[in-house]
């Protein structure tokens, strides 16, 4: 059984750790592309689905965790959810849009379910409809301080034989140091666009992030977009 690294202290205190990331770049980006709806997957709290249905769009999401989509019926319940792997998961109807974000697709910790997911976003997919993945770039260093304030520290973890990463998060709660790690599986462009090919998806465009810089030698993040034929 996968493991819910959201349950609980996580789920509730999620959007505040995460209030300093973008969201209207994002909303911008795929509306456009959701004139027959979005399927997120990982949509945890509803960060981005709650704004993008805001604009209209008729969302769906998944999610494996039940307290972080407990989060999201509290802002609404015109949502639907699927509650369970998103590798696996069906949600009712077809979608124009199937979109991922912040690194989620790296919680499938094999490249087997990395290739599920894909696949299983590809069959919610109308003829041209798009599939889009927010990724970081494959790690290169085996230590990476990713995360340092006051009151929280994060180190990745890095093993290049397997790709696989660990996140160690030390948070400060109520004057204690507590630590949490969360393992990923990280995973290249180059290695991203071959599960689009399985899925039956073909690369239309890659940018660095939702504002459409240019993707370089130089970034560290990409937004990519996979087109059903």
């Amino acid at each position: 059984m996968t493991t819910d690294w959201f349950a609980g202290a996580v789920a509730e205190r999620y959007d505040e750790g995460t209030k300093h990331m973008p969201v209207e770049p994002v909303v911008e980006f795929l509306a456009p592309l959701a004139h027959g709806g979005a399927l997120e997957l990982a949509v945890g709290t509803g960060r981005i689905a709650v704004p993008l249905a805001k604009r209209g769009v008729r969302v769906a999401g998944i999610d494996l965790s039940p307290d972080m989509v407990a989060q999201l019926r509290a802002k609404t319940k015109e949502i639907p959810v699927e509650i369970g792997d998103m590798a696996t998961t069906r949600v009712d109807g077809t979608f124009s849009l199937a979109y991922i974000v912040f690194n989620s697709i790296m919680n499938a910790t094999t490249q087997e379910a990395q290739i599920a997911s894909f696949e299983n976003a590809a069959r919610h997919l109308v003829p041209c409809g798009c599939f889009v993945v927010e990724v970081g770039v494959l790690s290169t260093s085996h230590l990476r301080v990713s995360d340092l304030t006051d009151t929280h520290v994060c180190v990745d973890e890095y093993d290049a034989d397997t790709q696989r990463l660990v996140s160690h998060h030390f948070s400060l709660r109520d004057g204690e140091w507590r630590r949490a790690s969360v393992p990923f599986r990280d995973v290249s462009p180059a290695e991203l666009d071959l599960m689009a090919r399985i899925a039956g998806l073909r690369l239309r465009e890659r940018w660095t992030d939702w504002d459409r810089t240019p993707f370089t030698a130089e970034s560290t993040k990409h937004v990519s977009v996979w087109e059903k034929p």
